[in-house]
């Protein structure tokens, strides 16, 4: 049952401000707002007075890690029944991920929004909603819930939803991560005014994946978007590969999940040569 209108409206008053999801990404400290070419808040522009501290600097890597909660997927059912979001979300942080994905879908990943919420009260990094968001409730319900970005999947999208949502977060102060599978959802993406684009390296039918699918639509991504490779990323070489071809950051959540602890993955997917 959908929580009422009015109750959403309080909650998202209620949050602390949205932490700057595009910013962190960008392998810059000055990145413009994927959503408006503004500068993005970030956590120390504005305090979050519940948040836990940073963890300490360190030189940055060569791309941003986007680290997923992810307890199940469609194609390996349960990846980690000890599932914690928050202590995870914390190994996280202390790893040096530039931010966090909550899945938050129920049928497929066995995700729920309060994975969303323990995650984001637990750490000071930026946390996107992932999700199949196919209605204007639900970008609401993420800000309410404290999520500071949300999935967009072009492929279960026309551009007037598309456009239309990407508008709806921003009024919420949310960027919006914008997955594109093909050249011509890498069009409509940039059409839109996209200008924070993941490139899903799964095939949605075969569910095989191949990173070379990051490479392949590069021409047709938008000149100074930042870019997200996501699928398919389990070693140290996968992520100098896409470091090479000037990726900005790297979603990943199985790799990272299957380690005891899902953090020290980050460790090693990080590692020189």
């Amino acid at each position: 049952m959908q929580t009422p209108r009015a109750v959403l409206e309080r909650e998202i008053a209620r949050q602390s401000p949205p932490r700057g999801f595009a910013r962190a990404l960008r392998r810059t400290t000055d990145a413009p707002d994927a959503q408006t070419g503004a500068l993005s808040p970030t956590p120390a522009g504005h305090p979050d007075p519940g948040a836990r501290p940073p963890a300490p600097t360190a030189p940055p890597p060569p791309v941003r890690v986007i680290a997923e909660l992810k307890k199940a997927s469609p194609s390996k059912g349960v990846i980690r029944p000890d599932f914690h979001p928050a202590a995870f979300a914390r190994s996280y942080q202390s790893h040096g991920a530039a931010a966090i994905s909550a899945l938050t879908d129920e049928k497929f990943f066995q995700g729920g929004l309060n994975v969303l919420r323990d995650a984001r009260a637990a750490v000071a990094l930026p946390v996107l909603r992932k999700d199949f968001i196919i209605d204007p409730y639900q970008i609401d319900e993420a800000r309410a819930a404290g999520a500071d970005a949300i999935l967009l999947i072009v492929a279960i999208l026309d551009d007037t939803k598309l456009r239309a949502f990407r508008e709806q977060a921003a009024t919420l102060g949310m960027d919006c991560l914008v997955e594109v599978h093909s050249q011509d959802e890498a069009r409509r993406a940039a059409d839109s005014g996209a200008r924070l684009i993941g490139v899903n390296n799964r095939d949605l039918q075969t569910f095989h994946t191949d990173l070379r699918h990051t490479e392949r639509l590069l021409p047709a991504l938008p000149q100074g978007a930042i870019l997200v490779s996501e699928s398919g990323i389990a070693t140290a070489g996968d992520v100098r590969y896409l470091a090479s071809l000037g990726i900005d950051a790297i979603l990943v959540g199985e790799t990272l999940m299957r380690h005891t602890d899902p953090g020290a993955g980050i460790d090693a997917l990080l590692a020189p040569r």
